[in-house]
């Protein structure tokens, strides 16, 4: 019951039970030996914790660790906190831009679907152009009210800046201050190869637009961290990347009379979201940090905010199960939205299949304005502000990335070869590490790696001609592109009860490359597997250990006498089990590995 005087007396139902555990003391400060208790308790039920080890391994064994050394623990200390600042903080007040991508191919096409977009739940339009014609963008944007509606492009060639900036001159009225020239002279040199015409200098090029930008009104360049995001970055690289950026046009821009109260405005930061939601979340709420360091060492006068748009990971997605595509993109907006981005992008589910459909984009747009309206996520601002964790990660990414752009600087900065070379070669190497982690599954995928259906028939979507992205599931999407011509056989040892855990395990595992399974069901001895075997060339046997070292070896003698070629055995090797076999399917396995060679061996 509620004592205004007296605080809140909690209802004698609620009181803990004598001789229960209380995590928070009467002084409401919480005792983290209560905490290492209770959590260690719970581990060693599921087995993750040694029955002898003491209760402090918990914090080990929760924390993970980033591809870029950043340890994400599994709850704060106050302590995490000490000596650290809280410059930069998200500031955004209410509701975030819901900025929809549209793919623009056909101008008319994409017309209708900016008019459907800004009708339904968008703010704001993130156009995507086709590098192999010219667009009219009067056509595009018929009926768009350009003052209300900010329109910024995505990854635009220094012709389509020109051609979208001359349609803006030619606009009747104002036009919304959040609009973008979208020039991105880094991401076209750096990502594209785009060599400058007529011995151009980066600053030749810059100048005029920002120019043009101050007549109009409106932003003019872009700093884009996706397009290395897309490539495999880490997130400390993809900040430090952006911030060695920015740090480059301020300079140019200095060396054209701009000072850095007039040039800070006119940049605007995109940065990536993905499903990894704590991360993301202290992820742009450093970008700001940074940034705002940035700026004071800079010498600038006034508060100038990040302009700050997020777009959802595209290489976390998949072209297979493209439904998952909804849940990563949901958790990669909150995450957005919590980290205080301006304006957030949710690439529509179904982009890895092609051009998405109004379907897609309906969910995409649906994604924000359901977390803006029914869930209220906007309502507080950075409301992840003062959780010791998040405020230690954000910390800790700040400094990573800032380690990053100094090795950037030391390079000669953003814009030189020799920076860009090195970028590019960190950020090869962190892709290497994902991908190991991808092949052994220590980083799942759903729909992909883990729980794949062989079965599942894929929508049918028109042709994207102008968007590639190496999505971290290539490697098994290749294999299901091109599934096994023949299947593998089954050897499942006794009732269904006994082998049903590791014949799903394999089953799954098999399906991850493209490979199907024949299954001899519940089986009572060696007789009745091989009656049902019908000549693969690979076998796999599932069955508990008790069964493999029963007669695991009069089975497999039987299956090699029968036919077969290549003997899997689903679990570990060891003593207890069967050891005349060629492979294991185990936990913790280099899955890719290990499907390569059972594909090649039902190739033979």
């Amino acid at each position: 019951m509620t004592d205004l005087e007296g605080g809140l007396d909690e209802p004698e139902e609620l009181q803990p039970a004598e001789g229960s555990l209380k995590l928070v003391g009467d002084d409401d400060t919480y005792d983290v030996a209560a905490w290492e208790a209770a959590t260690a308790a719970v581990l060693r039920k599921a087995r993750r914790l040694g029955e002898d080890a003491p209760d402090s391994d918990v914090w080990a064994a929760l924390t993970r660790t980033t591809l870029d050394g950043v340890a994400v623990a599994p709850i704060g200390q106050q302590s995490d906190l000490d000596g650290l600042t809280t410059a930069g903080r998200p500031t955004r007040v209410g509701a975030w831009d819901v900025r929809t991508q549209v793919e623009v191919v056909d101008d008319k096409a994409a017309n209708e679907a900016v008019l459907q977009d800004l009708e339904n739940g968008a703010t704001s339009l993130l156009l995507h152009v086709d590098d192999e014609r010219e667009h009219d963008w009067s056509t595009v944007l018929e009926g768009v009210l350009l003052d209300l509606a900010p329109v910024v492009l995505d990854r635009a060639s220094t012709e389509q800046v020109e051609a979208f900036a001359a349609f803006l001159e030619g606009v009747d009225g104002a036009l919304h201050p959040g609009t973008n020239l979208s020039f991105d002279l880094q991401t076209l040199e750096m990502l594209h190869s785009r060599v400058r015409e007529d011995g151009a200098t980066a600053r030749d090029l810059l100048a005029p637009v920002v120019r043009r930008g101050f007549q109009l009104g409106v932003r003019s360049l872009l700093v884009d961290g996706t397009a290395l995001h897309d490539q495999g970055a880490s997130d400390a690289q993809e900040l430090g990347w952006a911030i060695a950026t920015g740090v480059a046009y301020l300079r140019l821009l200095a060396e054209e009379g701009f000072s850095v109260d007039q040039a800070a405005p006119m940049v605007e930061f995109r940065l990536a979201a993905t499903d990894e939601q704590f991360p993301t979340i202290a992820k742009l709420r450093a970008a700001r940090r940074l940034w705002a360091r940035v700026l004071e060492a800079s010498g600038a006068g006034g508060e100038h905010q990040m302009a700050l748009h997020a777009v959802t990971s595209r290489p976390m997605t998949s072209r297979r199960d493209p439904w998952v595509n909804m849940l990563r993109g949901t958790i990669a907006a909150f995450a957005a939205g919590v980290g205080g981005a301006d304006a957030v992008t949710v690439v529509p589910f179904d982009e890895p299949l092609g051009m998405p459909d109004a379907f897609g984009r309906r969910i995409a747009r649906n994604t924000s304005s359901l977390l803006i309206e029914e869930s209220h996520v906007a309502a507080v601002t950075d409301p992840a502000g003062g959780s010791y964790a998040v405020e230690k990660l954000t910390d800790d990414l700040a400094v990573a990335a800032w380690a990053e752009l100094g090795r950037i600087e030391a390079d000669g900065g953003a814009l030189a070869d020799a920076a860009r070379t090195g970028v590019k070669e960190r950020v090869r190497e962190v892709a290497a590490a994902r991908d190991a982690q991808v092949a052994d599954r220590s980083r799942p995928l759903t729909g992909v790696s883990e729980f794949p259906n062989l079965d599942e028939v894929l929508p049918e979507r028109e042709h994207l001609p102008h968007r590639y992205t190496r999505h971290y599931g290539w490697a098994y999407e290749d294999m299901r592109a091109e599934p096994a011509q023949r299947p593998v056989f089954l050897a499942t040892m006794g009732p269904i009860s006994a082998h049903t855990a590791r014949a799903t395990f394999a089953t799954n595992l098999f399906a991850a490359g493209g490979v199907a399974v024949e299954a001899a069901g519940a089986t009572d001895g060696v007789e009745a597997v091989t009656a049902a075997y019908a000549g693969q060339p690979v076998v796999c046997l599932a069955g508990t250990d008790a069964a493999y070292a029963e007669w695991g070896a009069d089975l497999v003698a039987a299956l090699r006498a029968a036919g077969a070629s290549y003997v899997v055995l689903a679990g570990k090797p060891g003593e207890k089990t069967v050891t005349d076999v060629d492979d294991w399917a185990a936990m913790g396995v280099d899955a890719l590995g290990f499907l390569g060679r059972i594909r090649e061996e039902l190739a033979k």
